[in-house]
């Protein structure tokens, strides 16, 4: 069997579908995951992945790109697969991606949806109330057919060894970016939240990609380590997993630390329920206001002046957190 599976959305998303992927590869010959750009740097770090195809579908993204005939036809023509399993999350269709799998031939398609799917799907799947999205991707593939083989939890491929860019453990990470400004702490708080964490005894690194090293430099100051625009997927993995603690907000560093097994304080905005996107699998705090007025607006920019969901946090609290799942670890 020849099995695809399509998750066109970012970072965080594809390694949520991690799981459900697993579920799949341990009765298929073969996975190739369907992935777009942003995605694409988590799916190489994913088990169960045999080859990573990269499509940026127009229907998907914030800045998503015009429809080409020529960029469709040209996938349609690599695509080969007879099995496809299309992730998608709660407010998402999944029927333009099943439109493109029956024209590149797929035979059987299974997906999640709310909407009449006509002869696009072979199995169409009501996902659970409420349900994680990593609980609502294992929960389609046993629809069907591929049960879960272990323990549903998050994983990716054994990091590189990082302590060259880290130093020695112990030390607690504080990444300070987001894939939405909505959904960021503000670096006033994160550099306050460094001070407070390095004046209690903890070393602190400091993360964050190439677009965010003067985030990082404010943020880490004279109290912490950057490694902002240091690290790639598979070394800031690395990093994660060496750390004690994460601290960070619902952003996809937050799941790639659940999936190498650090715990994580979760600075959670609500602009999308937490109920399924917060970690998963490993203990977890949750700060934020989870009943502010932005509570699912899927908003990018905060509605709100003064960012209360996030900014009445305090950096006292961050460290009481920190030191919470430390004491539940020692």
């Amino acid at each position: 069997m020849k099995a695809l599976v399509t998750r066109l959305d970012s970072f965080g998303d594809v390694l949520l579908a991690g799981p459900a992927i697993r579920a799949v590869a341990a009765r298929a010959d073969t996975v190739t995951l369907l992935c777009g750009p942003r995605g694409a740097p988590a799916a190489r770090l994913l088990p169960g992945v045999d080859d990573v195809l990269v499509w940026d579908a127009p229907w998907v993204g914030f800045t998503p790109p015009p429809v080409g005939r020529g960029e469709v036809e040209l996938l349609l023509d690599t695509i080969d697969a007879d099995t496809a399993l299309i992730l998608t999350s709660f407010h998402q269709s999944p029927l333009p991606t099943a439109l493109l799998l029956r024209l590149a031939g797929v035979d059987f398609i299974a997906a999640d949806s709310e909407d009449y799917p006509g002869s696009l799907l072979d199995v169409r799947h009501h996902r659970a109330p409420h349900a994680h999205e990593v609980q609502a991707a294992l929960d389609l593939a046993e629809a069907a057919g591929f049960p879960t083989p272990d323990d549903g939890r998050p994983r990716v491929l054994p990091p590189p060894a990082t302590a060259g860019l880290t130093g020695p453990e112990p030390y607690v990470v504080l990444h300070p970016g987001a894939s939405v400004p909505a959904r960021a702490w503000s670096p006033g708080r994160c550099a306050e939240a460094v001070r407070e964490l390095a004046a209690a005894g903890h070393r602190v690194v400091v993360t964050g990609g190439a677009g965010e090293k003067d985030l990082t430099a404010y943020v880490a100051g004279s109290h912490a380590l950057d490694l902002g625009g240091r690290t790639g997927a598979a070394e800031l993995a690395g990093v994660l997993a060496g750390a004690t603690v994460v601290v960070t907000g619902n952003t996809g560093p937050a799941h790639l630390a659940a999936a190498v097994g650090t715990p994580v304080v979760s600075l959670f905005s609500p602009v999308v329920p937490a109920e399924r996107w917060r970690p998963y699998g490993v203990p977890y705090v949750l700060l934020g206001d989870q009943d502010a007025p932005c509570a699912d607006s899927r908003a990018r920019e905060c509605p709100v002046p003064g960012h209360p969901c996030l900014d009445t946090v305090t950096a006292h609290d961050v460290v009481t957190a920190v030191e919470k799942l430390m004491g539940e670890a020692a």
